[in-house]
């Protein structure tokens, strides 16, 4: 029996590329709704042609990353016939979605306004480094750049060293995320009231709400979270890595029972009650030294002889690099990876949906071949063969 996916007969137009919002726009497909990307002439995607590892001319592991499930129509939405096809298509849609320079929406007429007599209950949603409707809308803009400007790369490294981005494009996935949802949002109430609408998300927001409680810290009271060594929690202790014989451990002690058994799982029990260590304020005070105290036990094992010592008594991991964080037997044994069919790459490897439904995963299928729908979508639309024809030749 095949998993019923819960946006099954959702259908999505995405004018989107690269990162963020193929991103976002992949939960919505191996969810189940259908995803068709419009493509420009010429190429598509620009990640299709992401190096180093390439897939034919128009196609490459990058792109694979981040559009399963998705169909492709190549169209140009600046030409008259080509706004005409789109506008058809559009009818059909429950929603339209774009990750675009915030002044482009409107110039392309991808907004509600200019689509919501085509369908009233349509959902146009968003996402842009800035937003729509202000000064800084025409500005192009990257994740890296959020990451500067928001104080993420005075947040992440170690003390004293230059600022430094966080190593994934976070910024993007987590604006991908929340424009998936602000667009979910929007059908739901559309199914409702029968009432579309316009939802928008930008780097640069969802950049600044990460900040989180060091935001409410500083704007409430003027404190300044800062970089603390090993990577350290601001607030509680400990927090942090240790070194252990042969590499490093995280340790996060969020409560007191956790505090208690890892110093009974060290072997050091009579740190529980020192006046130094008593409680987390005491123990932030005086940070440096339980470090010593820590790293001391710690460097009598190895990382995976602690991690089999302690891992499920207290909250704990190996400090891994990239390859060791996939090569973990356990990301196989929960149906992280999956294997693709795909005709350039077979058994291309990707990671999975993290979302189960009824306990299963979402089965991917490879991203789509450049302009692969196009010729079934036109004649859905009512195009005799000798107009796609016409059509695809251009």
């Amino acid at each position: 029996m095949s998993l019923y996916l819960p946006l099954t007969g959702y259908r999505i137009l995405a004018v989107e590329q690269y990162g963020a919002g193929p991103y976002g726009s992949q939960y919505l497909s191996e969810l189940g709704a259908e995803v068709i990307k419009i493509e420009a002439p010429g190429g598509g995607d620009v990640s299709r042609r992401t190096s180093p590892f390439t897939l034919g001319e128009t196609d490459s592991e990058f792109f694979q990353t981040f559009n399963s499930n998705k169909k492709s129509l190549v169209l140009d939405l600046k030409t008259e016939s080509g706004r005409a096809t789109f506008e058809k298509l559009v009818a059909s849609a429950d929603a339209v979605l774009n990750n675009l320079r915030g002044d482009l929406p409107e110039k392309l007429g991808l907004d509600y306004a200019r689509l919501k007599h085509l369908k009233p209950a349509l959902v146009c949603a968003h996402l842009s480094a800035y937003g729509r409707d202000n000064e800084r809308a025409r500005w192009p803009g990257y994740d890296y750049l959020m990451q500067a400007e928001a104080g993420y790369c005075h947040l992440t490294g170690e003390p004293g060293t230059p600022p430094a981005r966080f190593g994934l494009s976070v910024v993007d996935f987590m604006t991908g995320m929340n424009m998936a949802i602000a667009l979910l949002a929007g059908l739901a109430g559309a199914q409702r009231s029968g009432q579309g609408c316009d939802v928008d998300v930008s780097l640069f927001d969802v950049a600044l709400h990460q900040l989180s409680y060091p935001a409410t810290w500083y704007l409430n009271n003027g404190h300044v979270t800062t970089r603390l060594p090993r990577g350290a929690h601001p607030a509680t202790v400990p927090a942090q890595s240790y070194r252990t014989a042969d590499g490093w451990i995280y340790v996060l002690c969020m409560l007191p029972k956790f505090w208690e058994a890892l110093c009974r799982g060290l072997g050091r029990p009579e740190l529980i009650d020192d006046p130094r260590f008593v409680d987390i304020p005491a123990r932030r005070e005086h940070r440096d030294q339980l470090t010593e105290e820590l790293d001391a036990a710690f460097m009598t094992r190895t990382t995976a002889e602690w991690m089999a010592l302690l891992g499920g008594q207290i909250p704990v991991a190996p400090v891994n690099d990239l390859a060791q964080g996939l090569d973990n037997p356990f990301v196989e044994q929960v149906g992280m990876i999956q294997h693709l069919d795909h005709p350039q790459k077979p058994g291309l490897k990707k990671l999975s949906c993290p979302i189960k439904i009824n306990g299963q995963r979402p089965a991917s299928r490879p991203s789509p071949a450049l302009g692969a729908d196009s010729e079934s979508l036109l004649r859905e639309l009512g195009y005799d063969e000798t107009t796609i024809q016409s059509m695809l030749e251009k």
